[in-house]
């Protein structure tokens, strides 16, 4: 938002300026959670075909490229229909929350150096509160483990802003935190990408909806654009729990080698580039997932938030927290810094290296 009113022109009245630098990044990320979807579905439906032995859409335009536009525009125009009995005015909020918690929680993700609408000092718990709100029945035992494991990060930057978590992570692909502690953290990212799974309603958590058991669950009775507007919002939530893991853990918009090449042609940086592409790969392992896992019952759900996923996280926050208090091991295991100095050695960027203080993520 502070780059586009430094864009503007200093002549426009300043509540202009403000105006225009909040309403500019609101109608893209609008228009990226509106289009995006379109494309999610389709290569779903792809991958699908591709897992069960058969083609997948082929008919409305090549490859069947038009068959999810035409589909939204269907919804779109489709009758609204309203059951008998049913509050109205709760009817229509219910879809809207859904959504809305989607798009708030993309507000805070840095998708570049100075692309990000808002770079909250506790941004992190920000993207916790905001995406409860389309969370339902069971599935908050899922997120709950999900808020848990976020401290062992939160711990190592000692920072809540996910800009300085992806400063943290500056110097290429052993820096990030997924290799940091090594094996403790990627079973944090395991953890968290599973809890996201629940959060967004995805294969083999996908009980509120359970399409072939209760038909499409909790949103059988909407049509037209507001049962469009549910899956929407599954789509954008799945991008930003992807993102969201990309930040924490995949470097965030940071290349996985520290070449300046890979980062920037000319004085267009590529840090869009390399945060979206991670999180449309975790898009692609949670589609993988739907199509090889079976479903979960609604027994098995509560083993595996309360007894399995929440224990394995206090344990992972404790081990952590005392790795950081002991002097040896503050900056990593002894592999963990011999793999990044022979990176920095390899790559000719020993002078870049990350502290990381306890007051927030500094580089140097």
């Amino acid at each position: 938002m502070d780059l586009f009113f430094r864009l503007l022109p200093e002549a426009w009245p300043d509540w202009l300026r403000v105006a225009l630098s909040a309403t500019i990044p609101a109608v893209l990320l609008l228009t990226f959670m509106a289009l995006g979807p379109i494309v999610y579905v389709y290569v779903e439906r792809k991958i699908a075909g591709f897992m069960q032995d058969r083609l997948g859409p082929t008919r409305v335009g090549p490859y069947g490229l038009l068959q999810t536009i035409a589909d939204a525009i269907k919804l779109m125009f489709k009758e609204a229909i309203y059951p008998t009995g049913a509050d109205k005015k709760l009817f229509l909020i219910a879809p809207c929350l859904v959504v809305l918690g989607a798009f708030l929680a993309m507000v805070v993700i840095p998708f570049g150096g100075k692309a990000q609408v808002a770079d909250l000092n506790v941004g992190l718990f920000y993207v916790v509160a905001v995406s409860s709100l389309s969370t339902v029945g069971l599935i908050m035992a899922g997120w709950a483990s999900n808020n848990k494991i976020l401290l062992g990060i939160v711990m190592i930057v000692g920072s809540l802003s996910l800009r300085d978590i992806v400063i943290a992570q500056q110097g290429g692909l052993t820096h990030w935190f997924l290799f940091r502690y090594f094996p403790l953290m990627p079973v944090a990212f395991v953890i968290f990408f599973t809890a996201g799974l629940a959060e967004c309603n995805r294969t083999p958590f996908d009980i509120p909806e359970a399409e072939s058991e209760l038909v499409a669950g909790f949103h059988t009775e909407y049509s037209g654009f507001f049962f469009a507007m549910f899956f929407m919002a599954e789509y954008t939530e799945m991008f930003v729990i992807s993102a969201v893991a990309s930040v924490l853990f995949l470097g965030g918009y940071w290349s996985p080698l520290p070449n300046h090449w890979l980062q920037h042609i000319g004085p267009i940086g590529l840090g869009p580039v390399w945060l979206i592409a991670k999180a449309w790969f975790l898009v692609f392992v949670m589609m993988w997932l739907r199509w090889t896992l079976p479903r979960l019952r609604v027994d098995q759900l509560m083993y595996v938030a309360w007894k399995v996923l929440l224990p394995i996280s206090m344990v992972l926050v404790v081990a952590v927290g005392g790795l950081l208090m002991m002097p040896a091991t503050r900056n990593g295991f002894i592999w963990d810094r011999r793999a990044a100095l022979q990176e920095a050695a390899r790559t000719g960027h020993g002078g870049m290296r990350v502290r990381v203080f306890r007051s927030g993520a500094r580089t140097r």
